[in-house]
């Protein structure tokens, strides 16, 4: 699946883009991504959520955050009232519009922790979901400047949730803070350009000039993981994209995502998804996928 590349402007004398989008027919699966943070609440509508690699059944009053440079789409399968549309609140914005607000409003400055976790991808519990839906449910009927005023109070109530959920993909190496170690991008690079070639974690410290241990405490440090559960990761969200995609077997994906033994991959698959990779194939494949030519067809 290849995704497109959305661009969004925002309407005139305002600095970010909201949608109210009402769709009778359902949501469809459109695989695309952008530069901008997106918000969306969903609404009167169930089916299923794809943010990167991460998968997941969505319901009425869903909430998730995606963070720049990250595919996704919803693709819904029914309406909770059949009398009403789907509905989609969908919020945009880009990292340097918040960025200089942080700059010169100190107040705001918890907003960084939200900003770099949604590099991942966030997904928000009933508790944050309750609290956040009546605030933007009434943006699109709000003034520019009470609207602006709405979306700061929900950014500071989603930055303080407890309930928030990092999904199950890792950052790409552009995804990093800018004042990311520059040591710590040579890391990332290779793990993400070749996820299938063994590595060790020794290789990767000599790559980095650092000890082993220094190594771990950085990775921790910006990545909050180990280097292997982060590799772990990005293999096992490769597979993912491959089971949805295509009809190769499962031992072969198993080969071309960097496992050489295909119990280990099928535990650490259960362990991270909750379930087999042919269950995960069965619950998620979308009708009409067929492989082709060595890569997910588009």
């Amino acid at each position: 699946m290849r995704a497109f590349l959305e661009r969004i402007t925002p309407e005139e004398g305002a600095s970010w883009s909201l949608l109210h989008r009402r769709l009778e027919e359902g949501i469809p699966f459109e695989w695309h991504l952008h530069p901008e943070y997106e918000l969306t609440l969903t609404l009167n509508s169930r089916g299923h959520r794809y943010i990167g690699d991460d998968i997941e059944a969505y319901d009425d009053g869903d909430l998730a955050l995606v963070g720049p440079g990250i595919a996704h789409s919803w693709c819904s399968s029914e309406r909770l009232d059949p009398s009403r549309p789907h509905i989609a609140l969908v919020i945009w914005f880009r990292r340097e519009w918040l960025s200089a607000m942080l700059a010169t409003l100190p107040e705001l400055r918890d907003l960084a922790g939200l900003l770099a976790d949604a590099a991942c991808g966030l997904s928000f519990g009933p508790a944050s979901r309750s609290r956040a839906r009546p605030l933007i449910e009434a943006m699109p009927a709000a003034e520019p400047a009470h609207r602006l005023l709405l979306l700061l109070e929900v950014l500071l109530l989603l930055c303080r949730a407890d309930d928030r959920t990092l999904l199950s993909n890792v950052p790409s190496p552009r995804a990093q803070p800018l004042h990311a170690d520059p040591r710590l991008l040579r890391v990332l690079d290779v793990l993400h350009r070749d996820v299938v070639r063994p590595i060790t974690i020794a290789a990767l410290a000599e790559l980095a000039c650092l000890s082993v241990s220094a190594l771990h405490r950085m990775f921790h440090r910006y990545c909050r993981m180990s280097v292997m559960q982060y590799l772990t990761r990005l293999r096992i969200g490769r597979a993912c994209s491959l089971l949805i995609g295509g009809d190769l077997p499962v031992a072969r994906i198993a080969e071309q995502v960097g496992y050489a033994n295909l119990s280990l991959f099928n535990r650490q698959f259960l362990a991270l998804k909750g379930c087999t990779p042919s269950a995960f194939r069965r619950r998620h494949r979308r009708p009409g996928a067929r492989y082709a030519g060595g890569s997910a067809a588009s």
